[in-house]
């Protein structure tokens, strides 16, 4: 009997300025905050919701997790397979 898997994950990829955002991010309470978000949006990325404004592809969103107080904006390829992180703020 084979083991059954979960659904395939969305790869995670930043763009330059959020690369460079998340090089600033030092401490290990933010990192830990931040992996939980970008888990939730690799599992599911119509987590987030839409950002209201253009509706050319591909479409903006956010995702927003108060308790943990982080915000992300990114778009989802149109595969699906690979989730862009656009800005994040922690």
């Amino acid at each position: 009997m084979t083991p059954q898997q979960g659904p395939r994950r969305a790869r995670i990829a930043f763009s330059d300025s959020a690369a460079k955002q998340l090089e600033n991010i030092t401490s290990e309470a933010q990192i830990h905050a931040l992996d939980r978000a970008l888990v939730v949006i690799s599992v599911d990325p119509d987590a987030g919701e839409p950002i209201p404004g253009d509706t050319a592809n591909p479409q903006l969103r956010q995702y927003t997790d108060e308790l943990e107080a982080v915000r992300i904006l990114y778009f989802v390829t149109a595969l699906r397979t690979v989730v862009v992180v656009a800005y994040i703020e922690v």
